[in-house]
């Protein structure tokens, strides 16, 4: 029979296949058709399986060699048969991604594979239909690049910085580890714009300003703000941002990072404070050196001019000592001021000491009293003191010189600052269920002094009127020494005061009550006493200044016996040698060639009965206890008091009492 068109046909079919062959050959895999059991048993498979597994597709077919679930690794095996039933059952393609082993054992290989269920008319699974490609390069890129996340992440929480990322909404997308440790909250919670919730109220707008500003702009910021810390307290963060671009140069938002410069800051503030206090410090050295010149300058300018004047031969006696009560005077004052300088030194130095002794309250508020009277009246005005206790009950335990020293320093302000009206002082006692204190009080009528300056004048070198307009005498500093006096004695101070009306200076003292009274020789008697019980005794004066060895003899001449000079440490010891009989060495610690205290330990070697003062210029706290641990019996300190010094010596000789 005529079997043309059915030849037609079959070679039409052929020729299809032929194409379909071609096709699946030259895709990147391999495609299959299997029984739905767990061998995925081959009744077809493309040439590229051997491209991909290792094996030819003759291998797999009805199981020839072996299954092809033999080279589906282990550990995948299982989720695909349990995957494909799944999809099967809902009439669903199914796809996934597992290992195989190839014919030489390596099992790092990576395939993707996608299918579907043939069914029936009836609905009867025949069989399944697949393609498999190889994606191992894909996966080992997809594994570096989670390495690489992996890294960074790790390297973005070692490090102190707090690292953000945003959108490009402005919403921030990412905070690292320590930003959370920092702030306290959780990722959920600072996304998007919750992490400005712990932004200080003040720098909410400047903040959020500064950020959408350089997202408009796309360009990087610097900016600082406070952010609360986990501990509750807002902490000074600097915060710097960059535009974030992809491979494409496509703009993706923002990435930053910051730290907290919270010690920075106080470091700044500290040094605006300590340059404000340099500026300040520098125009108070300037205002106290142009002060100190000036106190210095003034009573020298008294001493050396009236001490040329006294040379004229023309003068009375009257005019002589007129004259020389100015020199003494104008020594005095700048002996105050010299005293001053080194008292405050003390007290910087912690080297200030108390010497807490009975003292009669009433007694030194009416010899201020007297003491200051004359030099109110001068000025025509008036002065009144207060005392609140009975003789009996105003003796208490106190360091008679510094509270000595507390109220002279006030009386001279209340005097040097008033040109009219009156002075008034003096103490209440003021007590409570704990214990009594005395306040003791200066007022006066005189400039007054600016609330913003009530304070600074307790601190050195300071003056209400500090640009000196009114050319006040005085350094500046008997306030900060009355000050530390007070707080020493265990009492606090303070003003009260109206700009050209008048201050009040109040200062308080613990109520040490001592029951008995106490008798004092003044000054006067003192010397009195010793003129009449004089010894006579040999002494050496170890002095190199001229002046201040003839005031010595000057003042020693009432024990006539012989005075001896020497005008260096060798020299005195020389003399000491060839004259054992020597009774009392007065030793200037700074001399030439030998010093004092070296002249000193060198005559204790072979003297260790005679008496020897140290006298010296310096007057610093510890000179007391270097000298007596050279050697010397006592002490005394520059300009030396003739009563003073008459008293020390009285301490070691009295008549009928020198030992030869």
């Amino acid at each position: 029979s005529d079997i043309t068109d059915k030849y037609i046909a079959q070679k039409k079919i052929e020729e299809s296949e032929e194409r379909y062959l071609s096709m699946i050959s030259n895709l990147p895999g391999f495609v299959y058709r299997c029984m739905n059991d767990k061998d995925w048993t081959m009744s077809f498979i493309s040439d590229g399986c051997k491209g991909i597994t290792g094996y030819a597709p003759e291998d797999f077919l009805n199981n020839t060699k072996l299954s092809y679930n033999d080279i589906i690794h282990p550990d995948f095996q299982q989720m695909c048969w349990d995957h494909i039933q799944e999809c099967t059952a809902k009439r669903e393609p199914f796809q996934h991604e597992f290992r195989i082993i190839l014919p030489n054992g390596q099992s790092d290989h990576w395939v993707w594979e996608q299918g579907r269920g043939i069914f029936s008319e009836s609905g009867q699974l025949l069989y399944l239909e697949g393609f498999t490609t190889d994606i191992t390069q894909r996966k080992k890129a997809e594994e570096e690049i989670r390495e690489k996340e992996v890294q960074y992440r790790n390297l973005a929480n070692s490090g102190l910085a707090l690292i953000w990322t945003s959108n490009t909404e402005k919403l921030c997308t990412f905070f690292n580890e320590p930003w959370l440790k920092y702030t306290g909250r959780t990722m959920e919670e600072e996304y998007g714009n919750g992490w400005t919730e712990g932004v200080h109220p003040d720098d909410y707008d400047h903040c959020l300003n500064t950020y959408v500003t350089a997202f408009d702009k796309r360009e990087p910021f610097v900016m600082e703000y406070r952010m609360k810390h986990h501990s509750g307290e807002y902490r000074w963060i600097l915060d710097m941002g960059t535009p974030n671009f992809n491979s494409n140069g496509e703009f993706v938002g923002f990435i930053g990072h910051c730290f907290d410069i919270s010690e920075r800051k106080h470091m700044e503030d500290d040094l605006i404070i300590a340059k404000e206090r340099a500026e300040e410090s520098d125009r108070l050295k300037s205002a106290f050196l142009a002060n100190m010149s000036h106190e210095i300058r003034t009573p020298m300018n008294g001493i050396l001019g009236f001490a040329e004047i006294l040379k004229e031969p023309d003068l009375t006696g009257e005019e002589q000592q007129d004259y020389i009560e100015i020199i003494q005077n104008s020594g005095k004052r700048m002996l105050n001021i010299i005293n001053d300088i080194i008292d405050i030194s003390k007290i910087e130095a912690g080297l200030m000491k108390t010497e807490i002794m009975e003292t009669n309250i009433n007694e030194q508020i009416n010899y201020m009293y007297t003491f200051f009277k004359p030099e109110v009246e001068a000025k025509g005005m008036k002065i009144s003191f207060h005392t609140s206790l009975p003789s009996s009950e105003a003796i208490i335990k106190t360091d008679k010189e510094k509270l000595y020293a507390i109220l002279t320093n006030l009386l001279k302000n209340a005097i040097k600052y008033s040109d009219e009206g009156s002075i008034d002082f003096g103490y209440i006692l003021k007590s409570d269920n704990k214990r009594g204190e005395l306040e003791f009080y200066v007022k006066d009528t005189g400039i007054g002094i600016p609330k913003e300056r009530q304070e600074a004048i307790f601190e050195r070198f300071i003056q209400a009127d500090i640009e000196d307009k009114k050319a006040r005498q005085g350094a500046g500093l008997g306030l900060t020494i009355s000050k530390s006096y007070v707080e020493m004695l265990g009492g606090r101070i303070w003003v009260e005061s109206e700009h050209s009306i008048g201050s009040t200076f109040y200062f308080t003292l613990p109520y040490n009550r001592i029951l008995e009274n106490v008798t004092e020789l003044s000054a006067e008697q003192t010397l009195d006493k010793i003129n009449r019980q004089e010894p006579a005794i040999k002494i050496l004066i170890a002095e190199d200044d001229e002046v201040s060895g003839l005031l010595l003899k000057k003042a020693l001449k009432m024990f006539g016996q012989s005075i001896l000079n020497a005008q260096n440490g060798l020299e005195a010891v020389e003399i000491c040698r060839s004259n054992p009989d020597i009774d009392l060495i007065l030793m200037d610690i700074k001399m030439p060639i030998m010093n004092g205290y070296e002249a000193t330990r060198v005559i204790r070697q072979f003297n260790k009965k005679v008496k020897i003062i140290a006298q010296t210029a310096y007057g610093l706290a510890g000179d007391q206890e270097i000298a007596l641990a050279a050697g010397c019996n006592d002490y005394i300190a520059k300009p030396i008091s003739k009563t003073d010094l008459l008293s020390i010596i009285h301490k070691y000789f009295k008549k009928n009492e020198v030992q030869r």
